[in-house]
C-alpha cells in the first residue's frame, strides 16, 4: 500500500483538512533534467512547465493527459506566471531577462538590465493587480553551463527587483539576500512573500501605496538546516506552501507555524495551484511533474487590473 503523502505536525493540519486529498501523488510526466516554473492556464486547461538543463518549456494537457514541448528553445527558462490579461510573464536565466509572451506569440522583453548592467538570472516573478511586477536575480543562471551560461555578474549582488507598469522602469525592491527565489503576494496584495534559498528563510515585507517595500522581516526558516526553500504559494485560507526542495513541500500557518507537510519522493523545485477549481498542486520535482486533487483550493490565481 503506497504511503499516504501527507505528514501533520500541528493540529491546524488536520483540522484545516490539508490532508482530506487524494492519498497519492500522481505522476503526470517524466524526463526533465530539472523541471520547474509550472504555471496553469485556466482557459486552455494546461499546465506550462520549464525544464531548464534541456533549455524547453514543456505543456501539459488536462484532459487529454498530453505532453508536448511549448518552446525550444527557452532561454533557460525558469519561473512562469499570468498577468492580469493572462499573458504568460517567464523568467529566462539564460537569457538574463524577463519576458512576456503576447496572445499572438510574440515575445516582449520586460527587463535585461538595471541601471546598465545586465541582471544575473531572473528567476521567479509576481504581478499585481494594477501591474506592477517584482522579480528575483539569484545568480544560479550564471554559476555554471548546465542551467545558463556561466558569466560574472556585473551586478555583483543578488536582489529583488520591482518593474513599473507604466513607465517600465527597473528599480531595486529589496536586497540582503543570499539568494532571492519564489516570490508571491499575500492574497490581500498587502505583502510580499521572498524565499531566500541560500539563507533557508522566508521574508516578508510590507507593501506600501507606492509599491515600494517595507524592511522586511523572517517569516519561516527551515528547521532541519537542509532544506532549502524554492517557491511559494497560498491557498484560498492564507496557509503558505513552500516548495522545500529535501522537504518536500511545506506548509505554515498565517503565523509562520510549520503544521505539515508533502512528502515527495524527489527533490521539489516549484508548486503551482491548478485546474477547473483552482484545487489541483502541481509539483515539479528534479525530472518528473506530479499533482495532487486537494481539499484546499489555491488562492485566486489572475489578478485582473483594477
Amino acid at each position: 500500500m503506497a504511503t499516504s503523502p501527507y505528514e501533520t505536525l500541528d493540529d491546524r493540519f488536520r483540522t484545516g483538512r490539508c490532508a482530506n486529498g487524494d492519498a497519492r501523488l500522481e505522476k503526470l510526466y517524466e524526463n526533465c533534467r530539472w523541471a520547474e516554473g509550472p504555471v496553469y492556464l485556466p482557459a486552455w486547461r494546461q499546465l506550462i512547465w520549464s525544464d531548464i538543463p534541456n533549455d524547453r518549456m514543456l505543456r501539459w494537457d488536462e484532459p487529454t493527459g498530453t505532453v508536448g514541448v511549448f518552446r525550444s528553445p527557452a532561454g533557460h527558462s525558469n519561473g512562469n506566471t499570468l498577468d492580469g490579461r493572462s499573458r504568460l510573464i517567464s523568467c529566462e536565466q539564460g537569457n538574463r531577462r524577463v519576458t512576456r509572451t503576447e496572445h499572438d506569440g510574440t515575445l516582449t522583453v520586460l527587463a535585461d538590465r538595471f541601471e546598465g548592467k545586465r541582471l544575473n538570472s531572473p528567476n521567479d516573478a509576481v504581478v499585481h493587480s494594477d501591474g506592477t511586477l517584482w522579480f528575483s536575480d539569484p545568480d544560479f543562471g550564471i554559476t555554471s553551463d548546465y542551467e545558463g551560461h556561466r558569466a560574472e555578474s556585473e551586478i555583483g549582488a543578488c536582489h529583488v527587483y520591482r518593474i513599473d507598469p507604466s513607465t517600465g522602469a527597473v528599480t531595486l525592491a529589496a536586497d540582503g539576500f543570499g539568494a532571492p527565489n519564489g516570490l508571491v503576494l499575500s492574497p490581500d496584495e498587502e505583502q510580499l512573500y521572498v524565499s531566500d534559498t541560500r539563507a533557508g528563510q522566508i521574508r516578508v515585507f510590507d507593501v506600501r501605496a507606492d509599491r515600494s517595500l517595507s524592511e522586511g522581516k523572517v517569516f519561516a526558516k527551515t528547521t532541519d538546516g537542509e532544506s532549502r526553500f524554492d517557491n511559494i504559494r497560498f491557498d484560498d485560507e492564507g496557509r503558505l506552501w513552500a516548495a522545500a526542495m529535501t522537504g518536500g513541500v511545506h506548509c505554515y500557518a498565517p503565523d509562520g507555524t510549520l503544521i505539515g507537510r508533502l512528502r515527495v519522493p524527489e527533490a521539489v523545485s516549484n508548486i503551482a495551484f491548478g485546474g477547473p477549481k483552482n484545487n489541483r498542486l502541481f509539483i515539479t520535482a528534479t525530472t518528473t511533474l506530479y499533482s495532487l486533487v486537494m481539499s484546499v483550493t489555491g488562492a485566486p490565481r489572475i489578478r485582473r487590473p483594477r
